[in-house]
Parts: structure tokens; sequence; C-alpha cells
């Protein structure tokens, strides 16, 4: 195997794919990335068994073949070359020698034939979303996964396909983050639970422009293809909690505020709600302005935000980081919070939209 490549191209190419390679499998090749050429063109791919990643790179083969190489070593030595050709070339025994200027390594590979060859995703079931739109839902949505692999179903978000709409959602037992479109297609009907891993890398392949990606499905298995990149990711199986019974569809108090006042006022006293035993803040909500206090045993703040209210006054708490997650990722200057008593979930929402719902629940404190 001998192949030419542009060292930034090669080095992108091997960067996305890393994304896949399992750090902690008790199978050695899986920590590394296949370089294949058999068909012309050089494809860099990884995998756990859950989740695989294939790049196509645009590279001179001059001579055909496959290896596996040591996926973190072969990013170190690409990422500190100098900005020129590289040319690998595979000796019969999987030796690589790296040539770029006058840097030359030499490293042991492995046969391709013994790396795990990703699922075929074969499917008319199949959408497509401009890059940035599928960004942002993700953005909205994958943080709120359960991180307790107790429920393995909850570690995973809901996307459904119906009609006109697509939705996601995720919920941990704490909050349930909503997020729904519209197209001017009629789409496929899909009902599938994505893992968290999978929806994490891919927002960090994913640009911030309009090019589509496409996303095709199977009972088990799903595929994005975004430009010269495919990710293949398994399926999590299992019935997700109906979510639409758990989102209260009446309030006694609204609240609408500055999403960045109320942010920032959040975080500063979360400084010191974190010092505390349950990461907690409380809101007093009055006519005209919502009050945020925190205590911990070295110290206590007081923080005010201006709001228009209508209805009752309420006192409540949060945990402080489950409602500033949600403030960080809401894209719109205004939010309005449904609230009914201080012990019923408390519902967030963009104003003037109703693409996005995030339901938390408060946390009971002794007056």
């Amino acid at each position: 195997m001998k192949i030419v490549c542009d060292r930034d191209k090669l080095l992108d190419g091997i960067m996305t794919s890393q994304k896949a390679v399992s750090g902690k499998s008790t199978l050695p090749i899986l920590g590394g990335l296949l370089l294949d050429c058999r068909t012309g063109d050089l494809r860099i791919m990884s995998t756990d068994l859950d989740i695989g990643i294939e790049c196509t790179v645009e590279a001179e083969v001059v001579e055909k073949g496959w290896v596996v190489l040591d996926s973190r070593l072969l990013g170190e030595i690409i990422r500190k070359l100098s900005f020129n050709d590289v040319e690998i070339i595979i000796d019969e025994t999987n030796v690589a020698s790296i040539k770029c200027g006058n840097s030359h390594f030499t490293i042991q590979g492995q046969g391709g034939e013994e790396f795990p060859q990703l699922p075929e995703v074969r499917s008319e079931k199949k959408i497509s979303l401009p890059q940035d739109l599928l960004k942002s839902i993700v953005r909205q949505t994958v943080f709120a996964c359960a991180v307790d692999e107790t429920r393995p179903i909850l570690t995973g978000v809901l996307m459904e396909c119906k009609g006109e709409e697509i939705s996601m959602a995720a919920l941990d037992g704490f909050r349930l983050a909503l997020r729904t479109i519209k197209v001017s297609e009629q789409l496929p009907d899909i009902s599938v639970v994505v893992p968290s891993k999978t929806l994490n890398e891919i927002y960090k392949i994913l640009k911030d422009h309009e090019q589509e990606v496409e996303i095709f499905f199977t009972d088990n298995q799903m595929l994005f293809r975004i430009g010269s990149t495919k990710v293949v990711s398994r399926l999590l199986e299992g019935e997700f909690i109906n979510y639409s019974q758990i989102i209260p569809d009446e309030y006694t108090t609204r609240v609408k505020v500055k999403t960045l006042d109320f942010l920032e006022s959040c975080e500063r006293a979360s400084l010191l709600a974190r010092e505390g035993k349950n990461n907690l803040i409380r809101l007093e909500i009055c006519e005209d302005v919502v009050k945020i206090t925190s205590n911990a045993e070295i110290g206590m703040v007081n923080e005010e935000v201006n709001v228009v209210m209508e209805g009752k006054e309420l006192k409540i708490a949060f945990n402080s980081k489950y409602l500033t997650d949600a403030l960080k990722v809401i894209e719109s200057e205004h939010i309005e919070m449904q609230l009914t008593t201080n012990i019923n979930p408390c519902v967030l929402k963009p104003v003037q939209s109703e693409n996005y719902t995030y339901l938390l629940l408060p946390v009971r404190v002794a007056e």
C-alpha cells in the first residue's frame, strides 16, 4: 500500500474518525484506525462496536491496500508534521513508513482484515436536515439524558418523525428537554432512541451551515451521512417513557424574564449552591421581580431579576445545574416560566415559540 495525501486533509480525517475509537475495549485493535484504499479512495475508519465513523479523504493512491495503525500515535505524528504532502507506505509485514519533508517515522501496524467492518445500513427510511438545524436540536436535548445506566433507555434521545414534524426528547427523571420542528415534506413514520454518546459525537462533526445531513434508519441501526463522513450507530432497545403525559397543560403563575439576565443571576447564585449539599437555589417570584438566593455554610448570595408576572406569587427551589443547563440552550431573548405550586413541575419555553419545551422538577425544601 502506498498513498500521498495533503497533511491537513489527512489530519482532519484522522481527528474526525478518532471520535469513535474505543479507549476501554478488551480488543486492542479497536484502539486503532483502519486506513483502507482498496477501492481507490482513502477511507479512515474507527469503531467501538456501538458507533462507527468512516471518513473519505482525498489522496493519491499509488498502490492499493489496507492497514490498522494506532490511533493516538498516528494522530500525534501527523499533527506534528510540517505543512507538506504526507507519504505513507505499508510493507508486507504491516510496518508503516510515514514521510513528510525531512521527517520519517516507522510504526508497526496490523492487518486490515482483522478490523471489524462497519455494518451496512440499507434503508428507504430517510430524512434530511440542515447541519446547523440538527446541531441546534442536539444541543437543546442531549444534555438532559440520564447518565445512570440502571435505565439504559433513558441514556438516549427519542427521535420521532410523523407527518411533517420531527421531535427529539430526552429525560432523566428530574427534567425533560423536548424540541420539535416542522418540515415542508411528508416524512416516514419513525420512532427510535439514539444513544447520547452518538449524538455528542455527531454534534462535534456538524458544521454551522445549511449543508444537508442525510439520516437513514433501520430497526436497530442508523446512519448519518455528513459530507464525506459517515457515522453508523446502534439504536437503544426498549420502550421510552410517554413524556407527553407529564407535561402540564395548566398553570397558575406565568413569568416572562430576559433569558441572559436570568441565566447570569442563576450562575452567580450557583457559585455558592455548589458548596452546599444539594446544589440548591431558591426563587421567590413576586409581582415584578424574581429574588434568587442560595445558602451554604461559608456564605450566602442574593440576586434580583426584573420580570413580568401573571398569577400567584410563589416560592420554589431548584437544582441550580438543571436550571442553568436549560437557560444556556434556549435560543430566545426572553423565556416564559409556567408554574403551579412549589412541588409541581415548572415548564420553561421561549417566548413566542412552541418549538422547545423544558420541564424541571422542583426540590422540596422546608420553609
